[in-house]
């Protein structure tokens, strides 16, 4: 209730980024907020993570001890196989079902990897959010921000392509990461296999919404992993059913609800 009311109540435009499971502000009387969110690949941002909490990123060697400053040294240098192989919390659930929460939201269940939190997660993210942008297509959810919210997003690709913009983006690099084994990798997707589930629809309905908008893909680095482990997601080549519907209401449509 404090969270919402801080929202509901500050001073417009503003924008509100944090780590926040989904929250229905209409349940608790409040004004839905407009929802965006952009994800990665779930192995991707897993590896990140791992290596992240253990040794930070090129903005400055001691990040990782004031992160962590509690993890053992043998802890901080676990062998990520050796994490993975041998079933270790840090390398499994539920540790491993992380992106699913954030859109399925506060109830208890949401936590508990399965199909019930995956379909809500799914169902948020068709009623609740205005876009949920995939990482590794980030100048396309660029281009999309801007065209929805100019507000707030006007200019936002050219100040993403500028060099000094660059430059701070490279400082912030996870250090020390390394890709599993090729056997660990596919022992990752098994168990991440409701993670890869909502990944590929958030891909399709992102893809869905490029095409709507004229967007050709901008596709950027490849995730860390062996492409053949992890199934690609299914490509939206033939052309969608409402192409006559015109695009200002289909924006219009999506603030109302």
């Amino acid at each position: 209730m404090e969270l919402i009311k801080n929202i509901s109540t500050a001073e417009q435009p503003y924008l509100f980024t944090r780590h926040v499971h989904f929250l229905n502000f209409s349940r608790f009387g409040g004004d839905q907020p407009v929802y965006i969110n952009i994800i990665r690949d779930p192995v991707s941002r897993f590896l990140s993570n791992y290596f992240f909490r253990r040794f930070g990123d090129w903005r400055g060697e001691q990040n990782h001890m004031i992160r962590t400053p509690s993890m053992r040294q043998e802890e901080r240098y676990l062998d990520i196989n050796e994490c993975i192989l041998e079933n270790y919390p840090e390398c499994s659930n539920p540790r491993l079902f992380y992106i699913i929460p954030y859109f399925c939201g506060q109830h208890p269940r949401c936590r508990e990897p399965g199909e019930w939190a995956l379909e809500r997660a799914k169902l948020n993210v068709n009623e609740n959010f205005l876009l949920v942008g995939i990482l590794e297509e980030l100048e396309d959810v660029l281009l999309l921000l801007e065209r929805f919210l100019p507000h707030y997003f006007k200019g936002v690709l050219s100040i993403y392509k500028d060099p000094e913009h660059r430059k701070l983006g490279n400082m912030t690099v996870t250090v020390r990461k390394t890709v599993p084994s090729p056997e660990a990798v596919q022992i990752l997707y098994q168990r991440m296999r409701y993670e890869y589930e909502f990944y590929h629809y958030v891909k399709e309905q992102f893809h869905l919404l490029k095409r709507k908008f004229g967007l050709k893909s901008h596709v950027g680095k490849a995730p860390l992993r062996p492409r053949f482990f992890i199934p690609t997601p299914l490509e939206t080549e033939e052309p969608i059913g409402d192409e006559e519907q015109d695009d200002e209401k289909w924006l219009e449509d999506i603030y109302k609800r």
